[in-house]
């Protein structure tokens, strides 16, 4: 039986510097999200869209979330299947295209996992864990774009890619 799960955040909009946004260029694009106890996300939109470079942006935050959800699938996945991993990083990358209307869409995201597992796992089913990883992540299952696992799989103290 499927099980309903309900999240809430808060945004806050912190950009009226004065004039709210009676002109495009007039008001700052800074803002807060907060989630009950935990401490704020400041975010912006993308320095394309007149942001701030130092602060999120939620193509980023989205990218993020991609790249989470799966390497918590994955490591579930070893957890169950006896596959030791010591060490998980993450470098994805994400394609958006601009529209001609002014919008815009993510056409492709590409996750680049670098696992390292002990010695005494399984590379064969650390690399099929991938797959199952992407089948099961929330996220990643929730858009309409490709979600790419590009992943390297390192036994522990060889440092060489089993792929």
């Amino acid at each position: 039986m499927p099980k309903d799960h309900v999240y809430q955040t808060d945004l806050v909009w912190k950009g009226n510097l004065g004039e709210g946004t009676k002109t495009y260029t007039g008001y700052s694009r800074a803002h807060e999200i907060s989630i009950q106890g935990k401490p704020f996300i400041v975010g912006s939109s993308d320095p394309h869209f007149r942001g701030d470079a130092s602060r999120y942006n939620p193509e980023e935050l989205l990218l993020a979330a991609l790249s989470a959800c799966h390497m918590l699938s994955y490591l579930h996945q070893c957890a169950v299947a006896k596959i030791v991993v010591v060490d998980y990083r993450d470098s994805a990358t994400g394609k958006m295209v601009e529209t001609p209307d002014g919008g815009g869409h993510f056409t492709e995201v590409t996750l680049n996992p670098r696992v390292v597992v002990s010695r005494e796992s399984n590379v064969e089913t650390a690399e099929a864990l991938h797959h199952k990883a992407h089948e099961l992540c929330f996220i990643g299952k929730s858009v309409n774009f490709p979600v790419r696992a590009d992943a390297s799989i390192i036994i522990e103290g060889e440092g060489s890619n089993k792929q």
